[in-house]
């Protein structure tokens, strides 16, 4: 037998209640984005920094692997961020 789906507390608004159940799904959900945000921003300034040591010329050995790396970091939360949200409804 399936359980009858949970009644709203009467001392919640609607909106309330929706905010809490999508809580409950994925937990956390709004500090990950933040986090996911912060980490994109900051390989975004390090790619900067690092794309203009490149076009200055200052040691390609060095640089060229730090640019990578910031570049792989903003790809890695673009799609943390991306698979992050939420399902829709069918």
């Amino acid at each position: 037998m399936a359980n009858p789906p949970p009644r709203r507390p009467s001392n919640l608004t609607p909106e309330a209640y929706a905010r809490l159940k999508a809580e409950m799904v994925a937990p956390y959900r709004g500090l990950r984005k933040f986090i996911y945000g912060t980490c994109a921003a900051s390989g975004g300034i390090g790619a900067f920094v690092f794309l203009a040591k490149v076009l200055a010329g200052q040691d390609l050995g060095k640089t060229l692997p730090n640019l990578a790396f910031q570049l792989g970091v903003v790809a890695l939360m673009v799609w943390l961020f991306r698979i992050d949200r939420p399902k829709a409804n069918p």
